[in-house]
Parts: structure tokens; sequence; C-alpha cells
């Protein structure tokens, strides 16, 4: 039965990251970025707090890298940490590289396509069970909602 289940939201995975715009892999391509956009993704800034168009979106859908289209998280791993940025417990497998800071102190997160800045990732805060938070600038990513059918 639980086979069943599996092979049952592997379709749905394979059904909604289809739905997703193509992601791009030639650099000469990405998307246009408007200077601020420029300035987090490029430049590794941070958008101010409580600021972003995601912090407190709660549609559900996919996250993709507004620079490539790569797609980064779902919905159903966001939460709500009080912080001022998107929050998720968890990443789409692959798809988000962890670099440590130079600081030592921060773990940044980049698209593991284009290796554009998204924020960093925090661990033994306690927010989820999965004690992981992913920190990320709205005005690094693009929310795809999910098609209801």
């Amino acid at each position: 039965m639980s086979s069943f289940f599996s092979a049952c939201a592997q379709q749905r995975t394979a059904e909604v990251l289809s739905e997703l715009p193509p992601v791009i892999t030639d650099p000469s391509k990405y998307n246009h970025l408007e200077p601020e956009e420029a300035r987090v993704i490029l430049r590794k800034g941070t958008e101010r707090a409580f600021t972003g168009a995601y912090f407190n979106k709660k549609e559900k859908g996919t996250y993709i890298c507004r620079q490539c289209n790569y797609p980064l998280f779902r919905s159903s791993a966001k939460f709500d940490s009080g912080t001022g940025w998107p929050s998720f417990d968890d990443a789409i497998e692959g798809h988000v590289k962890e670099i440590a800071d130079a600081d030592g102190y921060r773990v940044e997160i980049v698209c593991g396509n284009c290796g554009g800045h998204l924020g960093h990732v925090f661990k033994g805060e306690g927010f989820t069970k999965k004690n992981t938070r992913h920190c990320a600038n709205s005005i690094s990513l693009l929310f795809v909602e999910e098609e209801t059918k």
C-alpha cells in the first residue's frame, strides 16, 4: 500500500513540475533582472524584512529562481518564522546548494542551476521538526501557483 502512495506522490510531483516555466540553462538567456534584483541575486544582498512579496504568501505552488526558473521550494515546506522573509524547512532535493560564508557564521543558499543568491540556511533553531530554516529573499524568487484540477 505504501508503494502505491509513493507512486502517486511521484506522479503528482512530476505533474506539478511540468506546469512550471522551462528552466534556463544558458546564462546568456537568463531572465532580465532589475537593479534591486541584481543587487540581491548577483551581489549577495538582502532585502529588508517584511517588505518582500512572498514572506506572508499562503497559496499552494512552487517557488522558482527569478533568474533561471529553476524549481527551489514547495509551498508545503513553507512556514511562518516571524522573521519577515519566506522560510522553508526543506528545499527541492538537489536544487539548492549550501555554501559556508567567508565569516564562518552563516551558510549561504544559492540556486542549484545558476548559482544566484537566495539567502541563508539556519539549523538548530527549533522552528520545525526538521530543525532547518531556509531563509530566502522574496526578490530572488518567483511563485508559480499550483493549478487546481
